[in-house]
């Protein structure tokens, strides 16, 4: 297909949903959900005006899928207010960490003894399938800076962290399917993937986005030009940097660049206060601000504000707008393009895998965790629901495609891992509005 033909297709698209989204606004449904439907429609199966070949796009798709995920885990890091001292991180710990081994193992299981595949492709699908998506989650984030809500937090900092933490898993996967398995490749794997790239991955990015965050807004406050500068320069630099710095060390860039984002948020905590109201609600920039006087640039009560409040509001406020609209118009076009190619290579064994993972395995593992006070029964319940799996399954999926898969295997993982992506977007797409509308009413008659 031509590239005209695909942009019409996305310009379509996205013009479909701008002019329903008053009516979808209303409708227990998720902007993924119909545009999986509208993909559907377009492909092959439907009015058969896109197509796409995955062996053909494998390598394009598998840089699309990880720009998307590295926009959102940027924007997902900024969202992140409170302290790393704060109990509530041990929720997103938890899930990132244990309850996402604990997945990968179950679903492990699942394949080799329920479906009878061997242990290369179960550990492999495995770790595709098991970390929750932050692009798609959206919905079940945190709402905005103020927001610290246990569950959406808890989630917030699972789909920040889990993403760089699977993958060590899908190597593992790769190294069983490639090699024999011994004593050196399990050492390499455990000091290589594991011991050195998470972390690495995660201070290199943190304190990335700590010194460029400073130095920043001591350049802005100095030269008095908080309200003039293009911040969108500034995210897409750091995205850019705490990646590739992190990838030359031999650390995980989609932690590096989570980090960066929440490094970047630490430095406005420092400037407003951790007890404070976030900056970028005080100084809400107008239209066309860049444009603006200084004085004239922003509202709010900015004489009992310091000059690095206001710049780190500015900034923040920024960020966080044109991180969320890259993250929405990926999300559209790679949601899209998935309904394109589902009919094609739908697996009906997905219904028992994705029903096992999202019924059994993932809540099962949250309740294994020993929460204590951090959460009551009821927001167990919701976080063990909310796995939603999308756009960074994909970009692991064609990680593994690209990485010599054998044609069987490749069609395996492939089938599965697009069929199960496809169910939980229409599961937790349907769901997650009415269950969310609900957790949200009991929280006001019941506050905490």
């Amino acid at each position: 297909m031509s590239f005209t033909v695909w942009v019409a297709v996305l310009g379509a698209v996205l013009l479909t949903l701008a002019l329903t989204s008053s009516y979808l606004r209303w409708m227990p449904v998720t902007t993924s959900a119909v545009c999986l439907l509208l993909g559907v429609a377009i492909g092959p199966s439907g009015l058969d005006l896109l197509k796409l070949s995955l062996d053909d796009a494998s390598l394009w798709m598998e840089h699309l899928t990880e720009v998307a995920v590295l926009f959102s885990l940027f924007v997902c890091g900024l969202k992140l207010r409170l302290p790393l001292s704060d109990k509530r991180w041990r929720i997103a710990f938890g899930l990132a960490g244990p309850v996402m081994v604990l997945t990968i193992a179950g679903v492990c299981l699942l394949l080799h003894w329920g479906l009878q595949l061997a242990w290369g492709p179960s550990l492999l699908i495995g770790a595709i399938l098991a970390p929750t998506d932050p692009v798609l989650a959206a919905l079940v984030q945190v709402n905005d800076a103020r927001d610290v809500d246990s569950v959406r937090f808890g989630l917030s900092g699972e789909a920040g962290l889990n993403d760089g933490i699977a993958f060590p898993f899908v190597i593992l996967g790769l190294v069983l399917l490639q090699a024999d398995s011994n004593t050196g490749l399990w050492q390499d794997w455990i000091l290589r993937s594991v011991l050195w790239a998470v972390p690495a991955g995660l201070l290199t990015g943190y304190w990335m986005g700590r010194g460029i965050g400073r130095v920043t807004l001591s350049l802005r406050i100095h030269n008095e030009d908080s309200t003039l500068s293009p911040n969108d320069y500034l995210a897409l630099a750091l995205i850019a940097l705490a990646y590739v710095v992190a990838e030359a060390i031999g650390g995980y860039g989609f932690l590096s660049v989570f980090a960066a984002g929440l490094g970047l948020r630490q430095v406005e905590v420092q400037s407003t206060g951790a007890s404070q109201p976030p900056a970028e609600h005080l100084v809400q920039p107008v239209v066309g601000h860049l444009n603006a006087e200084p004085q004239h640039a922003v509202h709010g009560d900015t004489e009992r504000m310091e000059d690095s409040q206001v710049a780190a509001g500015i900034m923040m406020g920024d960020m966080l707008s044109f991180g969320g609209l890259v993250e929405r118009a990926m999300e559209v076009f790679l949601v899209t393009l998935l309904g394109v190619v589902l009919i094609a290579h739908w697996d009906w064994r997905a219904l028992m895998v994705g029903g096992v993972l999202f019924c059994l395995i993932r809540p099962l593992c949250v309740a294994l965790m020993p929460w204590g006070s951090l959460l009551e029964g009821r927001q167990r319940l919701l976080i063990g629901w909310f796995g939603i799996r999308g756009i960074g399954s994909l970009f692991y999926l064609f990680y593994a495609l690209n990485h010599g898969l054998s044609d069987s295997v490749a069609t395996l993982c492939t089938d599965l891992t697009l069929s199960v992506v496809a169910l939980s977007i229409l599961l937790h797409g349907i769901s997650t509005q009415p269950i969310l509308a609900r957790y949200e009413q009991r929280k006001k008659r019941s506050p905490q």
